[in-house]
């Protein structure tokens, strides 16, 4: 029992250290190429011994920056609900990470590992309660800052990720149709067959429209350009305006999370995994 415990954190471990690992690095690549886009140096002044390494230092400088800046929650706003609603947003952004699976069986000291967090036969539907539940920390945030912008700015997220979320769902119901499960294991391996002896039977082959239309929802789930209604720094104000420190940083990266998210989701569900 203890050492099925032990190989449980092992995998989540790994797991969540690897989504943070990579949605650190989009935070640098959104830089790097807004900036080749707009003609600009991009952020490359942060530097360890004297090496610049093309910007990469600017993530750990930025995560330091946050860390230490000073935590304020505005006069009138609930502490509380300020402080949970970036909380429960990583979270549930990360847990609908778990039911992903990242690889299909190992054998260690004869034991069968799978190599999936959370093994579900009812994994789609796990990631997107998981999903949906993030919309409360979106909302929260809003609310609980006593900021009437802020309080739009969480009813526009909120909307906008039901709205897509609704959409993504309907896009693989003719998937499921055509592999009869909701286990992404057993997704990915049944995208292993071929049509005809040599076309891989991937989601992508089976339902290619329903690929797009779940690309472009689950672009518009991440809140990213051109779906980036709810945040729009320079037109509109936020749902987050009233954050600083981590909490903001805990937002900002949940975009990446999400990001990562939606990436992990395309290839099970449509490139065989």
């Amino acid at each position: 029992m203890w050492l099925d415990v032990l190989i449980l954190f092992i995998k989540a471990f790994l797991f969540i250290n690897a989504v943070l690992i990579m949605t650190s690095l989009l935070t640098w690549m959104e830089r790097k190429q807004s900036a080749v886009m707009q003609d600009r140096l991009r952020a490359n002044r942060a530097s360890i011994l004297g090496a610049r390494a093309l910007g990469l230092p600017h993530i750990l400088a930025d995560a330091l920056k946050m860390f230490f800046k000073e935590d304020y929650v505005p006069p009138g706003g609930d502490k509380f609900l300020h402080t949970a609603a970036p909380l429960a947003a990583v979270f549930f952004a990360l847990m609908s990470s778990a039911a992903i699976p990242f690889g299909n069986v190992i054998h260690i000291a004869g034991r069968e590992i799978r190599l999936q967090v959370l093994d579900l036969n009812v994994g789609l539907l796990f990631v997107f309660a998981m999903m949906s539940m993030g919309i409360y920390g979106t909302f929260l945030a809003g609310f609980s800052s006593n900021n009437k912008f802020a309080f739009l700015g969480g009813l526009r997220a909120s909307s906008q990720m039901i709205s897509y979320e609704i959409t993504m769902g309907a896009t693989l119901v003719g998937l499921l149709m055509v592999f009869g499960t909701l286990d992404l294991r057993m997704l990915s391996l049944r995208q292993g067959e071929l049509l005809w002896g040599w076309l891989p039977k991937w989601g992508v082959v089976v339902q290619p429209l329903g690929f797009i239309l779940f690309l472009v929802a689950g672009i518009a789930e991440t809140k990213r350009v051109p779906f980036d209604l709810p945040e729009g720094e320079s037109e509109i104000i936020g749902y987050f305006v009233e954050y600083s420190s981590m909490k903001f940083g805990a937002f900002f990266m949940v975009d990446f999370v999400e990001t990562v998210l939606i990436a992990a989701l395309t290839a099970t569900l449509f490139f065989g995994g």
